[in-house]
């Protein structure tokens, strides 16, 4: 179904120890906030790793993005639910037949504290 300007799209993950010491190993970001767990047995997930929460939902929808910003406001740790909402801003055909998208989105973790914030524009495939 295509997607609707104004429309809110909702995602929702739990990160575990797992996709930390995997993502570590892909990014090389080896933190000791993300390798040395903290007093209740919590990894810090990396920042980038949270984002793409935002990115899966573009994912779903075929945008390949050109830009996107990220303001990470509150640490996320393993164990954490985080529910991503994107809210889609613009929506233009283009002369080409593809439709250009701009999004912001917010992410909350189970505490209703907001985590992360940010945009992306892109095109849809």
């Amino acid at each position: 179904m295509p997607l609707k300007l104004g429309e809110v799209i909702t995602f929702e993950r739990s990160f575990t120890n797992e996709d930390v010491e995997l993502f570590t190993k892909l990014s090389l970001d080896e933190g000791s906030h993300h390798v040395i767990p903290d007093e209740q047995g919590r990894l810090v997930i990396q920042g980038l790793l949270t984002a793409t929460l935002p990115t899966k939902i573009g994912g779903d929808n075929n945008v390949l993005a050109r830009n996107m910003t990220f303001d990470f406001r509150k640490p996320v740790y393993t164990g954490d639910t985080i529910r991503c909402e994107v809210t889609i801003d613009e929506l233009k055909q283009k002369e080409n037949g593809r439709t250009s998208i701009s999004a912001s989105f917010v992410c909350f973790n189970q505490d209703e504290t907001k985590v992360l914030t940010g945009t992306f524009a892109g095109v849809i495939l």
